[in-house]
């Protein structure tokens, strides 16, 4: 979408700006900042986090860095999409807290998932283990309706299993970069990388169940 013939970087001048909302490392953030910038561009990454849902509601968290002119003039257009909006300073800060937020996210359901394979194994009711949850500090939207997918079977697409694993191995590089020990990480992206082989990378990332179960 920027670079090439038909890019946005050839129609890039003075004045204007470029907003970009995809899922990207802050390497290439920054490249593609330094090439807006050269033009005598604007740039602001805009990390969207949030379900399929909460997109339709408007509730999204948006999370932004770079141009602070440019987030200024952009916040209302980020206010009708999201219930909160940050802004994280320069460019790829907004990058970096994504991949640490969906590292977090990761981890509790590769948990989520081998908790419940688990339980069916010792023939337990899940029913009964989200119920336990459900009453306990663990309590939260994403346990529920994650769980509730693993035991109905149905993972509807929500947020993708293909993007978490993605996110996954993004934040694995980065922990490369920064010397950063990531084990749990890894193991969790091994999770979501067979569960992507097994053919479920555009299911929900609840999907990853799939991984644990068999």
């Amino acid at each position: 979408m920027v670079f090439g013939n038909c890019g946005v970087l050839q129609e890039m001048r003075s004045g204007k700006g470029y907003v970009e909302m995809t899922s990207i490392d802050a390497e290439t953030s920054q490249d593609i900042a330094e090439a807006i910038m050269a033009r005598g561009g604007r740039y602001l990454e805009a990390q969207v986090h949030g379900s399929k849902q909460e997109a339709e509601e408007g509730t999204l968290v948006v999370l932004a860095a770079g141009e602070k002119s440019l987030f200024d003039d952009s916040h209302t257009c980020f206010q009708a999409m999201g219930k909160s909006t940050f802004y994280l300073g320069e460019v790829g800060n907004a990058c970096k807290m994504n991949l640490v937020v969906n590292v977090m996210m990761g981890a509790m359901l590769a948990g989520l998932a081998e908790g419940m394979a688990l339980a069916d194994r010792a023939g337990l009711q899940q029913k009964d283990v989200l119920e336990v949850l459900d009453l306990s500090s663990m309590a939260s939207n994403i346990v529920g309706d994650k769980g509730k997918a693993i035991i109905e079977g149905a993972f509807s697409t929500s947020f993708p299993l293909q993007h978490m694993q993605k996110d996954l191995r993004l934040a694995l590089e980065l922990g490369d970069q920064l010397e950063q020990p990531l084990p749990l990480t890894a193991t969790t992206n091994e999770m979501f990388k067979h569960a992507k082989r097994l053919g479920y990378g555009e299911h929900d990332v609840s999907a990853v169940y799939i991984r644990s179960r068999f």
